[in-house]
């Protein structure tokens, strides 16, 4: 416990304070944020805001795991550094999009392809690791099996550690990674959005990593009534480090925004929320907990596919947040309202989760 208030804590005061020394670096260099002409009109006004404020939350994040470790004397384990290098490897390939985008002012950074690479790259790396390496306790860090509240034992990807299982749950973790890294960046349309929502998803995970580790099989002992997650505290720890940047964060990056998070922040917080979900075995229930993102990502789905096949719109803009600001609806009200949903999906799959975990009380 003391190890995630000081996670939590040290991201918060470096986030909070630090941002604003960035918004001055960015604002000196003219890194500003250029805005689509076929958005809604209401966004000329965040033309030229200072972007790639996601370098602070991987920032704040980074050194207060570090900071957290150090002061405890605490070894990090294996899951927790893969699920920060899936963190870092994005933001590093958002960072670069972004970059180009500034240089070149246009809404277009990295090629398509360019930008496919680099996210394949880092999450395939991720992948290897993740069921390779052994967790503290000598268990994997996962068994390549898809998860829901834990492992579903007939949906084994890796087929028992084989060069086909391996691709597949690569495979698998790649499509985790691109979703959520596309579930956060498409949301990240209006002032604190993304943020909030990624607040209540790592929030979630802090109680979920908790319980794992309060209810852990012993290392000599694996029985129906524990969890098998490897060094789940850890995984908490980060879920606190990164709820800390994050309110940090959104301290300036809320309505009227100081600074945007851009693809910096969103493809890296995506990552990071995915790689929670692979280490803590929860990666269908990551669905239900981070659903405003499967909304919104539906959303446009749903619009580009209606007008392929009928060439018809269902909503009038997408992602979803657009079409209820070309309704008339305030921007801050919008916000407000998704965190709402959010925070009902966040605790639904919360109680999910405990409910599954109540037999363990009992018995």
């Amino acid at each position: 416990m003391k190890a995630l208030i000081i996670a939590g804590a040290i991201a918060l005061v470096l986030s909070i304070l630090g941002t604003p020394l960035y918004i001055r670096l960015l604002v000196r260099k003219s890194y500003g944020q250029f805005v689509r002409d076929d958005g809604p009109t209401s966004h000329a006004t965040k033309r030229g805001t200072p972007t790639m404020g996601g370098v602070a939350i991987i920032l704040a994040t980074l050194i207060a795991y570090g900071l957290t470790h150090l002061l405890l004397g605490q070894v990090p384990s294996t899951s927790a550094l893969l699920v920060l290098f899936l963190m870092t490897g994005l933001g590093v390939v958002g960072f670069l999009d972004d970059f180009l985008k500034i240089s070149r002012q246009r809404s277009l950074g990295l090629r398509a392809r360019d930008k496919l690479i680099g996210q394949v790259l880092v999450a395939t790396l991720f992948a290897i690791g993740a069921i390779l390496l052994p967790g503290p306790d000598g268990r994997p860090i996962t068994t390549g099996h898809i998860s829901f509240l834990r492992d579903i034992p007939w949906l084994d990807l890796a087929f028992a550690g084989t060069a086909v299982g391996l691709v597949l749950f690569a495979l698998w973790a790649n499509f985790l990674v691109a979703a959520w890294s596309n579930g956060v960046n498409l949301t990240d349309g209006l002032d604190g959005l993304a943020t909030g929502a990624t607040i209540i998803f790592a929030g979630v995970y802090v109680l979920i990593s908790f319980w794992q580790w309060r209810q852990s099989c012993p290392e000599d002992l694996v029985y129906p009534n524990c969890y098998t997650a490897a060094a789940p505290l850890d995984t908490a720890v980060v879920c606190s480090a990164i709820v800390g940047a994050c309110v940090g964060f959104l301290w300036w990056n809320t309505s009227p925004a100081k600074i945007f998070m851009g693809d910096t922040g969103s493809l890296a917080l995506g990552g990071a929320l995915a790689g929670i979900t692979i280490v803590s075995r929860t990666e269908l229930l990551g669905a239900i907990i981070g659903g405003l993102f499967v909304i919104i990502s539906l959303s446009v789905i749903i619009q580009v596919t209606s007008y392929k096949l009928t060439r018809k719109r269902v909503f009038r803009m997408a992602p979803l947040q657009h079409h209820f600001e070309l309704k008339g609806w305030n921007e801050v009200t919008i916000v407000v309202r998704f965190w709402i949903v959010a925070g009902i999906l966040g605790v639904s799959g919360l109680g999910l989760f405990y409910i599954d975990a109540i037999p363990r009380v009992v018995s």
